[in-house]
């Protein structure tokens, strides 16, 4: 066995599951991968965003430029976001690209370079090569491209590789590596859209998240939340998570002491998700195909045209969107001047009323608000 496939083979033997997208150069790593046993355990998906189109529809953008550190990067985080979406379990993962321009049929004027970086939950590491232009052919400068992204997925595995990649005097290459900023600073900063907060304490920028979702302030935390979750997780037959948005729509946004500071109620107890997300609309958007979970006075809220600027019409359109992200609404029922108001009690549009489900009176009450206990603890202040 040769040195590259006794790499490939460590490679295949970790842990890590890996999207690989490349772009110009480093076909041939794709065979190699493949080419050894065991490459199920290694890749999840592998992607060649050759064209135009192709490449804006894989970032979500057109890049500045095509073959630079900071295109590869976003590749790397692009296939990072993917890795996550394809993983069966709670493995980790790691988005590997490569975007390079190389020897073809044609003169060339510029460089012959490949950068080729690696995303993972710790940050991302860049290489940066500079090719010796005319010292080989197409093939020969694919395969030092190629050698190179195999020995950046062996590092981001965790494996200590010799690997020679056949560099002269005429090549240079250059590696560097960036830890990613703290996920909730990126949030607020707007890096990210979300942040998953889980029970042991780690977070994840990103995360796909399939899940009853229970957004609110939690100031504070308290027992009715717990409970509610606990009835909607019986009902949806999934894990619920609690949703806390960064963003207000008539409030400043958070801060972090403060984010931090309700997230400490949690403890181990529940994974939160933080967004950016003020509105049901752009939770959707977030939590495609999730059903919310809320009470009775955020329903009657949800379909009042004066939170949608007096706008029916634009009341309508965001229930309509919002039923097309396959979401849709667990609605408890609440006490309101001592009257116990349910989903009978929401004036919900014609035609909408499959977008809501009431959760039954028996499964949860819970009549103490948040309100009321930050009144509660007010009035016991010396």
């Amino acid at each position: 066995m040769s040195e590259l496939q006794e790499t490939i083979q460590q490679i295949h033997d970790s842990t890590p599951l890996a999207v690989l997208a490349v772009a110009g150069a480093g076909n041939q790593s794709i065979s190699w991968l493949l080419g050894v046993a065991g490459a199920s355990r290694t890749l999840l998906e592998v992607l060649v965003p050759y064209g135009r189109l192709s490449m804006v529809g894989f970032l979500g953008s057109e890049p500045d430029q095509y073959v630079s550190g900071d295109t590869a990067r976003e590749m790397a985080r692009a296939a990072y976001r993917r890795a996550l979406d394809l993983r069966e379990e709670a493995n980790s993962v790691v988005g590997i690209a490569c975007t390079a321009t190389i020897a073809t049929d044609r003169q060339k004027r510029g460089e012959h370079r490949a950068y080729v970086a690696a995303w993972d939950q710790a940050g991302c590491t860049e290489y940066g090569l500079l090719l010796n232009k005319g010292l080989r052919d197409r093939a020969g400068e694919d395969e030092l491209v190629s050698r190179l992204v195999i020995m950046a997925l062996a590092a981001a595995s965790g494996i200590e590789a010799e690997l020679d990649l056949g560099l002269t005097d005429g090549d240079h290459l250059e590696v560097q590596h960036a830890g990613h900023p703290d996920p909730i600073e990126l949030l607020l900063a707007g890096g990210a859209g979300m942040v998953t907060v889980h029970s042991d304490g780690s977070m994840a920028a990103d995360e796909p998240v399939s899940a009853a979702i229970l957004p609110g302030s939690f100031r504070p935390f308290h027992q009715g939340h717990q409970r509610l979750a606990e009835a909607a997780k019986i009902i949806t037959a999934r894990q619920a998570v609690y949703e806390l948005s960064v963003v207000n729509v008539d409030k400043p946004p958070l801060e972090a002491a403060e984010v931090r500071d309700r997230l400490t109620q949690f403890g181990r107890k529940a994974t939160v998700v933080l967004t950016r997300a003020e509105t049901f609309r752009k939770k959707a958007d977030l939590f495609p195909g999730c059903p919310f979970v809320i009470g009775w006075d955020t329903a009657v809220r949800l379909v009042a045209p004066r939170y949608y600027g007096g706008s029916s019409s634009n009341m309508l359109t965001a229930l309509a969107e919002i039923w097309a992200a396959g979401c849709r609404f667990l609605v408890a029922g609440r006490e309101d001047d001592g009257v116990f108001k349910t989903l009978a009690d929401v004036p919900v549009p014609e035609g909408f009323k499959p977008l809501f489900q009431e959760i039954p009176e028996p499964q949860f009450r819970e009549d103490i608000s948040s309100t009321a206990l930050r009144a509660w603890s007010q009035d016991r202040l010396p």
